[in-house]
């Protein structure tokens, strides 16, 4: 099933891959303050800028007056960038009062988000701290003698703990503690760690061990998985048919769904450098796609279908969903 998101979001997506005035989707010239969090191979990148209005006598009491973001996410990450750069934007904010938004007032400002997205609203959040870090930086504020205390990634310096996502033992109580995390699935949720191979989870010093001894209780005794997740069509033995849709659609219901996708959410964004995609065919779960226009034959072709085409299906249809480039 697609995630569920509500009307705001979905809205807030769509006028900003649209280009539509008031949207934030871009890079501010010769920023005031430029942060970045996440990473390609992840999936999810953001990269923050804002200009500020300087006051020349104390530079603390600069304000934001523009903010704008470059993402590499989906939806929720899109939607939650807005949400970041409105809020500021309309508090007129110094970058040390911007501070104050938090992940909370994002997904609020969203009327909600799916818990799997909870860490979209907390990738912007983290930019945030990024940009204010390079802000101080350049305007010589010294933000540990004001009792600012920034933690700007999971690169702070100690121990990886999650691998997979090149997250740290620092990092990791830090945000159990400020998102009030209490599971190894809420953790996943908001910050990704443990959501890839999973062998961080329940190894000494892992996820499972931190929260022990972040909220004090004893070790938990949890059940191992011992199902077997769902095949992803295409990756299997050879001559094994693609899965069905999940769900209950019939398959000309699943098709038009994801036709009606494709048409308000994927095509606006690759029209508007040029672009386009054609459906050419779809069985069971595996959707045939030609790239046109400036798209076709681009070297980031592969990159366009996976992390922008596949993943809006993925969310927005079945997470099931392949897309294959014919």
């Amino acid at each position: 099933m697609g995630w569920e998101y509500s009307e705001k979001t979905k809205q807030l997506f769509m006028d900003a891959v649209q280009g539509k005035p008031g949207t934030h989707l871009g890079e501010v010239e010769n920023p005031d303050g430029l942060g970045e969090h996440g990473s390609i191979a992840c999936g999810d990148a953001l990269r923050f800028t804002f200009r500020v209005e300087r006051n020349d006598e104390d530079p603390t009491q600069d304000v934001i007056v523009e903010a704008r973001y470059l993402t590499f996410g989906c939806t929720s990450a899109i939607a939650s960038s807005e949400a970041l750069c409105a809020i500021i934007e309309r508090g007129r904010y110094t970058p040390i009062e911007a501070l104050k938004v938090k992940n909370s007032d994002i997904v609020e400002y969203l009327d909600g988000l799916p818990k799997q997205k909870i860490h979209c609203s907390v990738m912007g959040a983290e930019a945030l701290e990024s940009a204010v870090f390079n802000w101080a930086q350049r305007r010589g504020v010294d933000l540990e003698s004001l009792g600012v205390a920034l933690h700007t990634g999971g690169e702070d310096e100690g121990r990886i703990v999650c691998k997979c996502f090149s997250l740290s033992e620092p990092y990791l109580r830090h945000k159990i503690q400020e998102l009030n995390l209490r599971t190894i699935p809420e953790i996943t949720g908001a910050i990704k760690a443990g959501g890839a191979c999973m062998s961080c989870h329940h190894v000494p010093g892992g996820l499972q061990d931190l929260l022990n001894e972040v909220w004090g209780e004893g070790p938990k005794t949890l059940p191992l998985l011992t199902t077997t997740p769902p095949p992803v069509a295409g990756l299997g033995p050879p001559g094994v048919s693609p899965e069905e849709p999940a769900g209950v659609l019939s398959p000309y219901q699943f098709a038009k769904k994801i036709e009606k996708t494709m048409d308000q959410y994927v095509r606006p964004l690759l029209q508007k450098d040029g672009g386009d995609v054609e459906i050419v065919d779809i069985k069971g779960n595996l959707v045939y796609c030609a790239l046109k226009g400036t798209c076709a034959g681009c070297a980031h072709a592969n990159q366009t279908l996976k992390m922008m085409v596949e993943r809006t299906l993925k969310e927005m249809v079945d997470e099931h969903i392949r897309v294959i480039e014919v």
